[in-house]
């Protein structure tokens, strides 16, 4: 055996290579990260986003322009109804119209309940993670109430499509604002429970405080938005500082942490649930009946009885009498169509009676939806962005002045934040990973390029 030169060892540290994802249970989709480590410290990371293959912005120039709603659904499945919303906003104001007063009121509230259940699920995923399970169950749980509200409101959970180019889908169901408020009680409680469980914690705080951190100069620059930011101490909310809707309306706080860390992030989620049910319960009182209803005498006439009379003679104060129909007939928008529809024709789909009533409201129907018709904006572009749970969510529509959208881009929030995430986790431990992940909220459909 030859002898070792003097001053040399017989062995030697290399650093180590691992895969984490794109099946680990703590990656939330297709992400992987090859992760370079000194013992159990990471030295440095490179992160593969991975594909859904969705091709979201192609797609949504393949049709007209209500027909993108179920891609922006897909988008965050976790809070689909402020994508709706967001791309809704974009095209409305790039034809240069206003909603009606109560379906901006509507967007508020079912934005907000979206924003609840966004943060129940990061959190209770993330406490999961770190070993916290009875969290993540009770956070469920509360999720679910919330989740049977939307699915009240819009016949879906997931996949809700409920947003329209100049209105929503259908009006709040009778009885929805007591609901709500009854539902928010038991979620306050959760919320308490889950504090309890988990602010405080030994274990809980040593895994979140002083790991994931970035500072707020770093955080701007990587383009950062949302809670993400708020936990390094950026005041910056889209809520506040470009109002949309009838946010301006709203009171509430902006929740800021100190140390752009885990932990920080955590209270700051935690904070703004609490703030949504504040918007959630103003918009409730002060929600305006909009232009549905009975009429001023407060008869509602069946149909059977209205053509009874009207074999008399007796037709005399017809035009004000709301008149109820088969259901097949009826379709679900017409007693809250106008209330919640812009009155625009070029954009509206009219109510159901009309398209089978009388002729001017089949050609308008037919207009909006034969081939080569349809809604056109005009030849133009617009930003517009609204404040999604995780962010700023974008979106950049271009018209030609056709039928279908020339050019669709989406600015998703948690793009940028995967940007940062090699910055985020070197320097920490191996372990220290899976917290700092979860308090990413990576939603697999908004990186999707």
């Amino acid at each position: 055996m030859a002898a070792q030169p003097l001053g040399h060892s017989a062995t030697e540290t290399r650093h180590m290579f691992l895969n984490m994802g794109p099946s680990h249970p703590a990656m939330h989709g297709i992400v992987q990260l090859i992760v370079e480590l000194d013992g159990e410290r990471v030295m440095g990371c490179d992160v593969e986003i991975g594909y859904l293959h969705r091709a979201f912005e192609k797609e949504s120039e393949r049709g007209p322009y209500n027909n993108v709603m179920p891609y922006t659904d897909r988008l965050n499945y976790v809070s689909p109804l402020i994508n709706n919303f967001g791309f809704c906003l974009a095209v409305e104001r790039l034809l240069g119209i206003e909603v009606t007063e109560r379906c901006q009121y509507i967007r508020v509230i079912m934005s907000e309940i979206s924003r609840i259940t966004d943060h129940l699920t990061c959190i209770g995923a993330s406490a999961m993670e770190i070993g916290a399970f009875t969290v993540f169950l009770y956070m469920i749980k509360a999720r679910e109430w919330l989740w049977e509200l939307v699915e009240a409101v819009t016949g879906a959970r997931l996949t809700i499509s409920y947003g329209r180019i100049g209105g929503v889908k259908a009006d709040l169901p009778e009885g929805f604002a007591e609901w709500t408020r009854r539902v928010l009680e038991e979620v306050r409680k959760v919320v308490l429970e889950c504090d309890t469980l988990l602010t405080r914690n030994r274990i809980f705080a040593d895994r979140m405080q002083g790991t994931g951190i970035i500072s707020k100069e770093r955080a701007i620059s990587y383009g950062i938005t949302g809670p993400f930011l708020r936990g390094s101490g950026i005041v910056l909310d889209t809520r506040k500082s470009q109002p949309y809707f009838v946010y301006d309306r709203m009171s509430f706080d902006i929740p800021t942490g100190e140390h752009g860390d885990n932990y920080d992030r955590y209270l700051v989620r935690m904070e703004e649930m609490e703030q949504s049910m504040r918007i959630i319960e103003q918009a409730l009182a002060s929600i305006p009946a909009g232009p549905i209803n009975i009429d001023s005498e407060g008869r509602v006439l069946p149909a059977n009885v209205m053509v009874d009379e009207a074999k008399m003679g007796q037709v005399a104060g017809f035009k004000q009498v709301r008149v109820t129909l088969d259901p097949t007939l009826q379709g679900s928008t017409r007693g809250p169509h106008e209330a919640v529809y812009s009155s625009e024709r070029r954009v509206a789909l009219p109510a159901k009676e009309d398209t089978y009533g009388n002729i001017e409201g089949l050609m308008n129907h037919f207009k909006l939806i034969m081939l080569g018709h349809g809604l056109r904006p005009p030849a133009g572009e617009y930003y517009s962005a609204v404040e999604g749970a995780n962010g700023e969510v974008g979106f950049y529509v271009v018209s030609d002045g056709g039928d279908r959208p020339y050019r669709v881009r989406v600015h998703p929030p948690c793009f940028a934040i995967m940007a940062a995430l090699p910055e985020l986790i070197v320097g920490d431990m191996l372990a220290d990973i899976i917290p700092t992940f979860g308090s990413v909220n990576m939603i697999g459909g908004e990186l999707d390029r």
